[in-house]
């Protein structure tokens, strides 16, 4: 469906740090959006950046996008509310630790989007995204399809980019997705990630190319782990995050029923329920049109199980 320029196309941005700063100037860029609100409890801070991104429209886009600093009640008329606020990842931590620090944050933040945007869609992009998602779910009382993560979204990218690497060619001809936890017990779908529509080792074979297991578990540590080296070197991962976001934000604002790997809600999803994860999920203008169920092999399924266990483990853990 095409989108119809001029209306709902305002999105909210709650928590302009650098992770919010870039998806504004990654969405400014998109021409997605004809109007986008800052949020942060550091005002200055998000009139600064909106008045730095403002200087930029005119260079940027064929569409005149309005953005400036609000507050909550600016939320009102979005059609999408992403959340980045809350602590940072800190060199060394899980994003499971950041769990309970961050869900307290949320018990302020959800109630006043909420208030001020009761028809709208909210987009969780703060870690640990899977346990807040289940937060922002609950605190929000929406239905479940109004509200999910950015999940492995970005976990995916890296994938596909390192097995584009691995066997040279484009990433985008790479077929490939991690599910589960965005975080330490994601698990790569090997059984059916595929290279123009050849499975992985019927492609490498066909094609002479060697494939060790050791090769792909390589690949798999690297991407689960890439967060880690990034703040290591950095201090934040932003940059590709932004642009999944701006992926996302797509995908609903054009009512694409595009593929993408986000969490939700689970409902018998291989047994799994309350709890939210990662999987290939169809989204439109609504949300989540559905969850795709995945046939998985054994070990995925027992990988799965365990991704699922260790989210619940910390949710049941929460004061929500």
């Amino acid at each position: 469906m095409t989108l119809t320029p001029h209306i709902h196309t305002k999105v909210a941005i709650v928590g302009i740090g650098n992770v919010g700063a870039t998806l504004a100037y990654g969405l400014m860029l998109s021409g997605l959006s004809t109007e986008i609100v800052l949020i942060d409890n550091n005002y200055k801070k998000a009139e600064g950046e909106a008045m730095d991104l403002t200087h930029a429209v005119p260079l940027a886009t064929s569409t005149s996008t309005r953005i400036w600093a609000g507050t909550y009640e600016d939320t009102k008329d979005a059609a999408i509310t992403v959340v980045t606020a809350g602590a940072a990842q800190r060199p060394g931590e899980t994003r499971l630790d950041l769990a309970q620090r961050n869900a307290d944050i949320f018990k302020s933040i959800i109630p006043e989007i909420v208030k001020y945007n009761p028809n709208g869609l909210i987009l969780i992009a703060t870690n640990p995204v899977d346990v807040l998602t289940y937060a922002a779910i609950k605190i929000s009382g929406f239905p479940a399809n109004r509200v999910f993560g950015s999940g492995t979204i970005l976990d995916t990218a890296r994938f596909r980019y390192l097995l584009s690497k691995r066997f040279d060619v484009d990433p985008r001809s790479v077929h490939a997705y991690i599910i589960g936890e965005h975080g330490d017990s994601e698990v790569p779908v090997w059984s059916l990630a595929n290279i123009a529509g050849m499975h992985l080792n019927d492609y490498c074979e066909v094609n002479q190319m060697g494939c060790t297991p050791d090769d792909l578990d390589d690949i798999f540590q690297q991407t689960r782990d890439a967060a880690y080296h990034i703040i290591e070197r950095k201090g934040a991962t932003y940059y590709a995050i932004g642009v999944g976001l701006v992926r996302i934000l797509e995908a609903i604002l054009r009512d694409q029923s595009t593929v993408l790997s986000i969490s939700s809600l689970m409902n018998n999803y291989y047994g799994l329920n309350d709890v939210c994860f990662s999987l290939p999920t169809v989204i439109d203008r609504g949300g989540v049109e559905r969850v795709v169920h995945l046939k998985l092999d054994q070990d995925e399924q027992t990988g799965l199980i365990n991704s699922a266990n260790v989210l619940q483990d910390t949710i049941r853990k929460l004061k929500l």
